[in-house]
């Protein structure tokens, strides 16, 4: 059986943490800024977690991530 193939894009936009979430950054904070209060922004900024319901679709993508 060959080793399977990760997904090139999710390699680079989600990360495991240590109880076996899956994280990813927040979306809205690349461009149109200037629209955007600071408030909103700085929430932005953080990292957030995936939904459940995604969560296995995303796993089989990043097989080898840990």
């Amino acid at each position: 059986m060959p080793k399977m193939k990760s997904h090139s894009g999710s390699k680079k936009r989600f990360s495991l943490t240590g109880t076996g979430k899956v994280k990813r950054s927040s979306v809205g904070h690349r461009h149109k800024l200037a629209n955007k209060n600071t408030k909103r922004k700085r929430r932005l900024r953080s990292a957030t977690y995936v939904s459940r319901t995604q969560e296995n679709t995303i796993r089989n993508m990043i097989p080898y991530k840990d």
